[in-house]
């Protein structure tokens, strides 16, 4: 027997939990059941497997992140939403690495086409419509912040810079003043090839 007040999104916010803990990658049905107390097998009237557990912690992550990304982006444009919208996605990493892992969780196209990524992408074209670039550079640059961002915290959050001098927040600064100015130098329509 469930214990009582067990649900979906409970078992979500605790996996989610385990995942800031150990790491998104040993997040089981098992391992939640032992902190719940109860068997394996009752878990399984609230979620149907270990990929629906994953997945609603993707989603409780993709939520999470876009709430805070908006609420940084409130009333700025141009350079200041960028970097606001850079320091939510870097901030979120580094205070819920395993949340952040599961936001990046593969979902099925109708599963991400529901999620809080949509909010994403949406933000991240409003901010880029401060620098006036049509499509398609508009989808290559969703596409060139994304990686930068993630590329930066993924180093930062495995120890990538702390064999040197330089503070990663100069860094960071740094990066983030440098897209600033590629993206407002950017010809309008500017082939890549």
């Amino acid at each position: 027997m469930v214990r009582a007040g067990v649900t979906p999104e409970r078992l979500a916010r605790a996996g989610a939990e385990l995942a800031d803990e150990v790491g998104f990658d040993q997040v089981t049905v098992s391992e939640l059941a032992r902190r719940f107390g109860v068997k394996v097998a009752s878990l399984y009237s609230h979620v149907k497997s270990s990929h629906d557990l994953r997945t609603r912690i993707a989603l409780l992550a993709l939520e999470e992140l876009a709430d805070r990304a908006a609420d940084a982006l409130a009333g700025r444009a141009g350079k200041d939403a960028l970097a606001a919208f850079a320091d939510a996605y870097r901030g979120y990493a580094r205070t819920h690495p395993g949340r952040y892992a599961a936001a990046r969780y593969r979902l099925d196209p109708d599963t991400a086409a529901a999620s809080a990524g949509v909010r994403h992408a949406q933000m991240m074209r409003a901010i880029l419509r401060g620098y006036d670039l049509p499509e398609p550079d508009q989808t290559h640059a969703v596409r060139m912040l994304g990686g930068v961002f993630h590329g930066y915290v993924e180093l930062e959050l495995s120890g990538g810079f702390a064999h040197t001098a330089v503070d990663p927040e100069e860094s960071w600064a740094w990066v983030v003043d440098s897209l600033d100015a590629l993206l407002r130098g950017r010809p309008a329509g500017a082939s890549g090839t």
